[in-house]
């Protein structure tokens, strides 16, 4: 089971290609029950599932409005029971204005109207880490983390003026290095995961991604010129790789 936001299905979507092109003669099929998605090869006994959950903790509607509890997972029981959960979130943290999907964010008792959306991350990521150690059993379930997946907004990050963005790109950079370096959320990510006792796998997929500033949709995807898309990824291309690194570590 993928849990986690538009990312994580970037990644479900590329691995249910990646397995219909090995085995096309296979019958599968592909459900979608509310946030729910199921893609299942009967010949084969699986099932990859798709929780879409944009931010781990819980998000609630109270009569303040609504709520982002940094401190409670409580939809956390739908995870248990899987050969394989593959976490991931960050990018709704960013969100602000209109595509903002909370009104208060909820911590230790307290609510606030914003905060650092770092600190924020920090602490779902704590309260979800927290979830892992008292709910996992490693002999039973395979834990991953989906690092964190960079944006191609700001061309200053790669050396070109900053109103450069993804759009128009077809190569991606060379070398190994991204001149922008290593973005603060994949720090946190880092430092939280190794204070953990349970073993979770990090697929640290970011200098990799950020390499490719090629890969995005652009102006090319759900939304068309209305929307330059420089978060999401090409079908096939990147995401396909993150699952060869998964492959790999399996």
């Amino acid at each position: 089971m993928f849990v986690g936001d538009s990312l994580s299905l970037n990644q479900w979507q590329s691995l249910t290609c990646m397995l219909h092109a090995a085995v096309p003669g296979s019958r599968y099929t592909v459900d979608r029950q509310n946030d729910l998605s199921t893609f299942t090869m009967p010949e084969y006994g699986i099932s990859i599932y798709l929780s879409h959950n944009d931010f781990l903790v819980d998000l609630v509607k109270e009569k303040v409005g609504r709520v982002l509890r940094l401190d409670s997972i409580v939809g956390g029981n739908a995870w248990k029971g899987f050969d394989m959960l593959i976490f991931n979130t960050w990018h709704w943290y960013i969100h602000k204005g209109s595509k903002q999907p909370w009104d208060y964010i909820e911590m230790g008792g307290r609510y606030y109207t914003d905060m650092n959306r770092l600190v924020a991350f920090k602490a779902g990521l704590i309260t979800w880490s927290k979830w892992v150690e008292s709910n996992i059993n490693p002999a039973v379930t395979r834990v991953f983390f989906q690092g964190i997946s960079p944006t191609h907004y700001n061309g200053e990050e790669w050396k070109e003026s900053e109103s450069t963005a993804c759009d128009g790109q077809t190569q991606p950079l060379s070398g190994s290095m991204y001149p922008a370096g290593l973005p603060s959320e994949a720090i946190v990510l880092k430092e939280v995961l190794s204070k953990m006792s349970k073993p979770v796998q990090l697929l640290d997929i970011t200098t990799l991604s950020q390499l490719r500033k090629d890969g995005h949709p652009s102006y090319y995807g759900n939304n068309g010129r209305k929307e330059n898309d420089c978060s999401h990824w090409c079908l096939a291309g990147v995401p396909d790789t993150w699952n060869e690194l998964l492959y790999a570590s399996l």
